[in-house]
């Protein structure tokens, strides 16, 4: 019986089958490797292989994934990616379809810090209704941290320079390690009991994520809300966050800034009493001021409330009303004087003699006045007199025959006034200024 024909596939089918067999088992995995061969073409996206010590695998981060990647990888980078495993079918290549990327190892703590931080944030431990105020002048300061680092020397120095009078209690702990947690945990515990102390203290110096790992442990959290006394945490650098920083009453970006927020400082003290005491001293001097004035103002009344002082007075008021007497005498004995002279003008003009003179002054002066009258009534006479005879004069007619004027008349003497009155072979006598001429008519 002959062999039933076996099924041939196009490479492009078979790829294709491949791929979605790929896909569909695991849809998305992470992976952890190392990055070689990476290639960032003009496009945007990244290609590199992923490798261990046994085998490797081609990878592929589209654009649109990779700009959120920070920082951006390098070859030799151990990474953890979140992908798709895939068949590249123009090539047949099995390979990830990238889509996250993070740092291997911190990134696992990263990862961890994150989930941690939410659920106990979720269970309300960084609620800021828990944190407890922060003593301002404590009498004896709780310390936790390595007995041998730089952190607790900063603290020291910071507390002797900024409050030499509190009392610290150092309790040491290693600050790394998994050693480090358990310790921890005991001294929040332990501490409180052993020594009296108003604040505690929980620092260590900066390190890496890994070297602070043991302020990010949950029994660490836990056992500073627990802690009988307010807790400030200074861990790391001031760009350092861990979950003790969240869970303590105050966090503190240094173990330096933890001492100076634990206490107060003598110098700030020294310059507020120095202020103070020349306040004082201001209100001192203003007060014994206004007392001076008061001691002034009441010996001012003294001297004027004294029987020998108002006697003074009364003796002074004595000598001006005496004066004022003086010159109102003065002034009336002037006024009557002036009365008096005035009286008497008047009498003299009211006497007999005066009068008599002034009858006789006004007889003169009338006397003068009707001589003038009679003077003007007889000159008046003659003035008009001189006029009639110079208007008289003016119409005789001698006057007029004198400027070379002729009066002709008639025969019976009648004067002639037109030619028409003379009559034919008449005669006509004209009279001159100085003689008569007789003239006789011809036609």
């Amino acid at each position: 019986m002959p062999a039933a024909p076996a099924t041939v596939y196009a490479v492009s089918e078979l790829t294709d089958i491949l791929r979605a067999l790929v896909e569909d088992a695991l849809p998305s995995v992470w992976v952890e490797g190392e990055i070689s061969n990476l290639a960032k073409p003009a496009s945007g996206h990244w290609y590199f292989t992923l490798k261990d010590s046994r085998a490797q695998m081609r990878c592929v981060m589209f654009r649109q994934k990779n700009f959120l990647v920070r920082p951006a990888p390098r070859d030799g980078d151990q990474v953890r990616v979140r992908a798709t495993p895939s068949v590249y079918t123009a090539r047949g290549d099995l390979q990830l379809i990238c889509e996250a990327m993070e740092p291997a190892g911190q990134g696992a703590l990263l990862l961890a810090f994150e989930r941690l931080k939410a659920r106990l944030q979720a269970e309300g431990l960084f609620d800021a209704g828990l944190k407890r105020p922060i003593p301002p002048l404590p009498r004896a300061i709780g310390l936790i941290t390595s007995a041998t680092g730089a952190a607790v020397q900063d603290v020291l120095t910071a507390l002797a320079r900024r409050f030499p009078l509190t009392t610290v209690h150092l309790y040491p702990v290693p600050v790394q390690g998994a050693e480090a947690a358990p310790a921890i945990v005991l001294a929040l515990q332990k501490l409180p009991q052993m020594a009296d102390v108003d604040v505690v203290l929980l620092v260590r110096g900066g390190g890496s994520l890994e070297d602070l790992w043991a302020f990010n442990e949950e029994a660490v959290a836990r056992a500073i809300r627990a802690c009988v006394r307010p807790v400030i945490s200074g861990v790391g650098h001031e760009v350092d966050f861990t979950i003790a920083d969240f869970a303590a009453d105050l966090r503190a970006p240094t173990p330096t800034a933890a001492a100076e927020l634990a206490s107060p400082n003598v110098a700030d003290w020294q310059r507020q009493l120095e202020q103070a005491e020349s306040r004082l001293a201001g209100r001192l001097q203003l007060q014994l001021q206004r007392r001076a004035e008061q001691l002034q103002h009441q010996q001012r009344r003294l001297r004027a409330l004294h029987p020998g002082r108002r006697l003074q007075e009364r003796a002074q008021r004595l000598d001006e009303m005496d004066s004022r007497l003086q010159q109102r005498l003065d002034q009336l004995l002037l006024r009557m004087g002036e009365r008096l002279a005035q009286q008497t003008q008047r009498l003299s003009l009211r006497s007999p003699l005066m009068t008599l003179r002034e009858l006789d002054r006004r007889t003169t002066q009338l006397g003068q006045q009707l001589q003038l009258g009679v003077s003007r009534r007889l000159a008046e006479p003659a003035e008009r007199l001189a006029a009639i005879e110079a208007l008289l004069g003016s119409l005789n007619p001698r006057s007029v025959l004198n400027r070379g004027y002729a009066i002709a008349r008639d025969g019976q003497g009648r004067i002639l006034r037109s030619p028409s009155e003379v009559p034919s072979r008449g005669a006509v006598d004209l009279q001159l200024a100085e003689g008569e001429l007789r003239l006789t008519r011809l036609d």
